[in-house]
Parts: structure tokens; sequence; C-alpha cells
């Protein structure tokens, strides 16, 4: 790629994001630098992402290099949770506006309504790689090896007695739920209802351990709505605590709450391997191999949505989504793997790449 830049004013630029604790760019070189481009100002110009806790460390790690060798401003990143990303994603189109949303689940029905009704008509997801929802506690603290039955039984807001019948959660500690577990009390710290981690949770590992409980296996099949609310519904007695849309909040307090739990994104556990360990789900221990085979029971894909309309409007959108999509960042060498990403197969990244370059197209 032809350069613009000089080798000396890339590195100021990557001694000063170091400097500010930002992503380490000592791999890039000169090389790696775009034409100069006309120096823009403002943040109206700049490249607005919003969204998802668990995609946003991977956003911020490819913006950081996106504005140190592409001639764009650094794109603004801001973590709301997937859900209060999509409700400013779909506040209206223009340079002002989100252009891009991370998300850690696919759009729901009522958000793409609420962007259809403020004129924002045309978004496309693109998928990045996958993610293990990981049950982490301290280092300090005991093993644990949770089933997603035991999961559903210690935090649903009611649970079925002997006699199938619903009553308040009534058990206080992980050995109450089960003999094998250990005696500590029921703590789990997680994140807030707006989050995609916490919808997942939910959804793959609640949902299926309620299925495994006969009083909640004929609900489904009797009446499938009251059974999803009954196997959604986390209890609020403080054997859950909302920790807001912060995984590394959540890491912090498990350090000093060696008995408490915590409910994250593989790659802060990942990241936080020195502190913090992961939980086995039914014996299958939470590792980059067993999500990457799929054995592992608490895994999801990662995606991000681009507001079409805003290709032609934001300077630098379509180069940055290609930064993103490119062999560099989410292959399975690329250096989104180093910061945790579990990447898609060699098809599903080429499927994606298509997607982009559809994105490319509108602006000719």
């Amino acid at each position: 790629m032809k350069s613009g830049m000089t080798f000396g004013a890339i590195s100021l630029m990557a001694l000063a994001l170091v400097a500010c604790g930002k992503t380490d760019l000592s791999t890039l070189d000169a090389s790696e630098a775009a034409p100069d481009r006309p120096e823009l100002s403002g943040s109206s110009e700049k490249i607005k992402v919003v969204g998802s806790s668990t995609v946003s460390p991977f956003a911020t790690t490819v913006a950081e290099r996106f504005g140190a060798t592409s001639g764009f401003p650094t794109p603004i990143v801001e973590t709301t949770g997937t859900g209060g990303g999509f409700k400013a994603f779909c506040q209206g189109v223009g340079p002002d506006q989100p252009s891009i949303s991370d998300a850690s689940r696919p759009i729901k029905d009522s958000e793409a309504e609420l962007c259809a009704s403020n004129g924002v008509t045309e978004i496309t997801p693109v998928e990045i790689g996958y993610d293990g929802i990981v049950i982490a506690n301290s280092k300090e603290g005991p093993d644990f090896d949770v089933t997603k039955t035991q999961l559903y039984l210690a935090l649903a807001q009611d649970v079925p007695n002997e006699a199938g019948e619903f009553e308040p959660n009534p058990y206080k500690s992980w050995h109450d739920v089960d003999a094998n577990l250990p005696d500590e009390p029921i703590m789990v710290f997680g994140p807030p209802p707006t989050s995609g981690t916490r919808d997942a949770f939910v959804e793959l590992g609640m949902e299926h351990g309620a299925e495994t409980i006969p009083a909640m296996a004929a609900l489904k099949t009797s009446d499938p709505k009251a059974f999803a609310d009954r196997a959604h519904t986390i209890r609020t007695d403080g054997a859950w605590i909302d920790f807001g849309e912060n995984d590394t909040a959540i890491i912090q307090s498990l350090v000093k709450t060696p008995t408490a739990m915590g409910v994250l994104g593989f790659s802060y556990l990942e990241q936080n391997a020195d502190r913090v360990k992961g939980a086995h789900l039914s014996g299958v221990p939470a590792t980059f191999e067993m999500i990457n085979s799929g054995q592992y029971g608490l895994s999801r894909v990662m995606l991000f949505y681009v507001k079409d309309q805003n290709l032609t409007l934001v300077p630098g959108l379509i180069d940055y989504v290609e930064a993103f999509t490119s062999e560099n960042a989410f292959g399975p060498d690329g250096y989104l793997v180093e910061k945790g990403l579990i990447p898609l197969s060699d098809e599903d990244r080429s499927a994606q790449r298509v997607i982009v370059e559809g994105l490319k197209a509108k602006l000719n």
C-alpha cells in the first residue's frame, strides 16, 4: 500500500496512544499507513460506534489502529450495552448519529421498528466472530463445575417445588442447589437487562436448563410465552447483582469478593487470567479451544450493524468496516484473536467480506 505519511508521524501517533493506556501499536510500521487525506476536525466528522460491552474491546482495538494508519480520525467507541446501542443507533441518519452498533445478539423486531420510525431504513449486519459467556470467580475462590440446570435453579426468580408449583427461589447457597457444589452463598455479579450478554446468558443457559425440569418442560408445551417469562426472569433478592455495562468492574469486584461469581464475556476472562478463573460447564472448561470447537455450551456470535445511509455521509466509514473484516484483524492469525476473539470459519469470513463489498458498492 502506498504511504503518504512519514514513519515519524506514525510513531508519534502510536506513542500517544500507548501513553494513554490504549492498545499496543508497536507492531505497526509505515507500510500499513494509508495515503494522506484532508485533515478533519470536529466530532461530527468522526465515525461513531455504540453498543455491546463484549464487542467494544475489539471495536476499540480496530479503531485505534485505524486512526493510527488510515489518515482518518480515530472512531469514537462508546460502550452502552447492546440494547442501549440500538436505541442510540436508531435515532436517525447523519454524521452526528452513530454509524455502527456493536451487538452480541441480533437486533430485535422492536428495535428495527424504532430504526424505521426514525428514517433508519437501511442497516446491514456483519459478523466478526464468536465469544463465550463464562461464569467466573476469583482465583482465590473455590472451583466450580455447574450445569445449565443448576444455573436456572440458582438464579431464576421463581422455581417449581416438588409438587410442580412455582414459588420464590428458596436457594441461598450453591450447595442448596446441588450437594456437589461448593457451600458458598449464591452471589452473582452480572450485566443489566440492556446487555446482549445477559440476553444470551438467559437464552442459552437458564432457558436450556429450565427445559430439563419436568414442570418447566410441561409449561413450555402448554404455554411457551409463560415458559420463556419464567425461564428468563432473574431473581431480585440480592443473589444477582446488576453491574452495569462494565465487565472490568465485575472482574475487580470478583477479586475483592472471592466467594462471588460473575457473568462476563470470554475475552475478559482471558485478559484477566492472572486474577480470575472460569467455571467448567458440565465438565467442559471455558477455553478458546472448547468455544471454537462448539463443545462449550454458552457461546454466541458477535456482530456489528452498519447504518448504510451514513456510508456517504461519514468519511472513512467503509474503510473502518473493511479494516475490521480484514484477515489481519478478524482472521485466525489476526490481532483481534490476541484480544480473545474466537474467529469465524474460513467460509463464514469470506461471506462477511462479500457483505462488506456490497456495502462498498453503494458508494459507486
